[in-house]
């Protein structure tokens, strides 16, 4: 088959989850209401650490970039499947499709990353206390948190570059909700074996890097947590990393189940379904784990609420004031 000139090529299809129109009003309002609770679960935490001075600390700086990278995530394709579905429409513009790519690999590295230093800075507050506030200096956390987007920035340009010079033919249909890597690639009439080199390579590096690097953070916070004589002491060292342990659990685990699942079933269909969790659902999920087990947020909102409540009537008295 003779390869098209991706110059040409206008649009893609995104077939998204199902054909059924019936069902596309169950799915929008599904994936709307997972969307809003995202955004304002979100945009919560990130108010309440930057308004409450007992949360400016390394953990929860991490905790703000976190929240706002999964909105940007989240963001990246949730709308645009929302006005295919309100508009019955399955178009991506080539433009949107290699846009819309870009972004999710960015967001989606970003989470990895953040999720690694997060692990890093529970290391250094359990197994190393005294020196936690000289090590995790303000300097550091943002020198990380500046690597963590550089790094995924020039990754997520790496990738599309070579994205860009496929060419695609007349067979444009992505049987999924977003524009993913592996799905243009497939797409691709061109040789494409350079591009999952570099994929799966990048795979390697820059998930199981920090995967590495949060398994070892982990356990030798469990041998510094076992050599604690007293159960209380064990108690509150485990209550410092327990929410952050639970949200790398849920990321990596239905991660590395989506592509389990597509690899054994060989269904996209599947594939998509199961790409819901670790794209919609896991950032729905992250403000309630770190609100629900967590005391210093729980006492923010807390504090956060009241001052709400306090500045509503002053707020009505001087718009009633002549």
């Amino acid at each position: 088959m003779e390869p098209g000139n991706d110059t040409q090529l206008l649009e893609f299809l995104l077939l998204g989850f199902s054909e059924g129109p019936e069902l596309q009003s169950l799915i929008f309002g599904l994936f709307l209401s997972m969307y809003l609770i995202t955004v304002f679960g979100n945009l919560l935490i990130i108010l309440v650490v930057s308004s409450d001075s007992h949360l400016h600390t390394p953990m929860y700086f991490f905790l703000a970039n976190l929240s706002f990278v999964d909105i940007c995530f989240t963001s990246t394709t949730v709308p645009k499947m929302l006005w295919n579905i309100q508009t019955q429409s399955k178009i991506i513009t080539y433009e949107d499709c290699i846009t819309q790519m870009n972004f999710f690999l960015i967001f989606s590295v970003l989470d990895i990353y953040l999720l690694a230093v997060m692990a890093y800075d529970r290391f250094v507050a359990i197994c190393h206390p005294l020196q936690y506030t000289v090590i995790m200096n303000p300097r550091l956390c943002g020198l990380l948190v500046l690597v963590s987007w550089i790094t995924s920035v020039l990754h997520s340009l790496l990738q599309t570059s070579m994205v860009l010079r496929l060419s695609f033919c007349t067979e444009v249909e992505i049987p999924h909700f977003l524009c993913e890597l592996n799905q243009l690639i497939q797409l691709a009439c061109s040789d494409t074996f350079l591009n999952n080199v570099v994929m799966y390579l990048a795979a390697v590096l820059l998930a199981g890097g920090p995967l590495v690097g949060i398994l070892y953070s982990y356990s030798k916070i469990v041998s510094s947590i076992r050599g604690i004589s007293s159960a209380q002491g064990k108690y509150k060292a485990f209550s410092t990393c327990a929410s952050h342990l639970l949200v790398v659990s849920l990321f990596f685990c239905t991660s590395l189940g989506v592509y389990l699942s597509s690899a054994a079933t060989q269904s996209s269909h599947s594939s998509a379904t199961a790409s819901v969790m670790y794209t919609v659902v896991t950032p729905m999920l992250n403000p309630f784990i770190y609100s629900l087990r967590n005391r210093d947020i729980k006492g923010a909102l807390r504090r956060f609420s009241a001052m709400a409540v306090r500045k509503g009537p002053i707020v009505l008295r001087l718009k009633n004031s002549p």
